[in-house]
This record gives structure tokens, sequence and C-alpha cells, in this order.
């Protein structure tokens, strides 16, 4: 299993002249099992920092980025100078994913526990996993 991904989302914003720094610390192996995707990351600061989402705190929150820092596992690769490439971090997750769950299958059903050795089974099973996904 790979080591859990997770990191400190930080958003630093000025309402009413006082400065503001909301943050929350996300694992994005569950909220990306939940959602498929790491939307609304502005809300979950929000809610997780008492911030009424029909506010205008949470306007001015809006209005700026999200920072990203202390990062365990590979997302730390999809993170510099503290912006997340929330993107191309999704796309490598759900790769691993169906690598995951290929791998279990390669090995339960017809014994290979190392598929970089079966390269053409791998990408067999990728190929059937992901039609399978598509109904």
């Amino acid at each position: 299993m790979n080591m859990k991904n997770s990191v400190i989302a930080r958003v630093e914003f000025y309402f009413k002249g006082e400065k503001y720094t909301p943050s929350l610390e996300i694992d994005l192996d569950e909220l990306m099992s939940r959602n498929g995707s790491l939307n609304n990351l502005h809300h979950s600061i929000a809610t997780a920092n008492n911030i009424d989402a029909y506010s205008y705190e949470y306007e001015m929150m809006l209005a700026e980025e999200i920072s990203f820092e202390q990062a365990e596992g590979m997302v730390a690769e999809f993170i510099v100078d503290g912006q997340l490439d929330l993107d191309s971090f999704g796309v490598k997750w759900s790769e691993i994913q169906v690598l995951e769950k290929v791998r279990t299958i390669a090995e339960r059903c017809v014994g290979v526990k190392d598929l970089e050795t079966k390269p053409k089974l791998k990408a067999a099973l990728i190929t059937a996993y992901l039609a399978g996904m598509e109904k």
C-alpha cells in the first residue's frame, strides 16, 4: 500500500483590517476516494474554520489562492512554491488506484505478483479494467 497523501491547505486573506490564515489538514486519499476530485477546497477550509459560506469574510477568502505545505506522500511531487497542480495529482492518483486494483486481480486470478515482469498482461488488465469502468 502506498504512503498516505496528506497536506495542509491554507488561505491567507484580510478581512476588516485583520489578517486571517485558516487552514485544514487534508487526507487527499480519502477526499479523492469520496469525491473523485479535489474541488471545493475553499469551502472545506471555511467549514473547518467556522467561516460562513454566505459571509463577506468567505468572499474575501475565495479571492485568494490556497497554499499547500507539509505534504506527505507522492503529493509532494506536485507542489511547487506552495501551489498544488491539482489536475496532475488527480491523474497520477487515479492511475495508481487502477494499478493497485489490477495488481490484486493479477495475483488472485493468475498468480502474478509482479506485473512489471509481465508488461503485456499488465496492459491487458488495465485496458480491461478501464473498459469496465466506462459502463
